[in-house]
């Protein structure tokens, strides 16, 4: 992949109807986890922990942080948080592909300084299984 202007990183969730771009982010971060399964027993090489390949949970984290769009989004993921709803998300990183699943925010913060605009801190956690489609 080459080097992408950071702007370019969309994060979009559904309003119901359609996939929308909820906010203005000014930084994100994508993760991929896994939790690992370890087989380790008695008669292990040398003791080494083994891991069992393919096992074990996997999660996607995205945050970021910036500015609400607009009224609608800010709506959305404000209400969206505390109903604690699940919601079908995608994030569009340019020139590798996009990542469209389920999606639930986990930590929403808001801040502001009086002679700045008002930001926001956001982080969502994959809720199901994420499909990533190239472009």
């Amino acid at each position: 992949m080459a080097a992408q202007k950071g702007k370019d990183l969309l994060l979009k969730l559904s309003d119901g109807s359609a996939l929308v771009t909820v906010a203005g982010l000014r930084s994100r971060q994508i993760a991929f986890n896994t939790e690992p399964v370890d087989i380790t027993h008695a008669e292990s090489a040398g003791r080494w922990r083994e891991l069992l390949a393919g096992a074990g949970v996997k999660r996607a984290s995205i945050a970021g942080s910036g500015l609400f769009k607009d009224a609608a989004s800010d709506a959305l993921i404000r209400q969206s948080f505390f109903d604690g709803e699940i919601r079908q998300g995608q994030v569009v990183v340019p020139d590798f592909g996009t990542l469209t699943g389920s999606f639930q925010i986990t930590s929403l913060e808001i801040a502001a300084e009086h002679d700045r605009e008002v930001t926001f801190d956001i982080t969502l956690e994959s809720a199901g299984e994420i499909v990533f489609a190239a472009l």
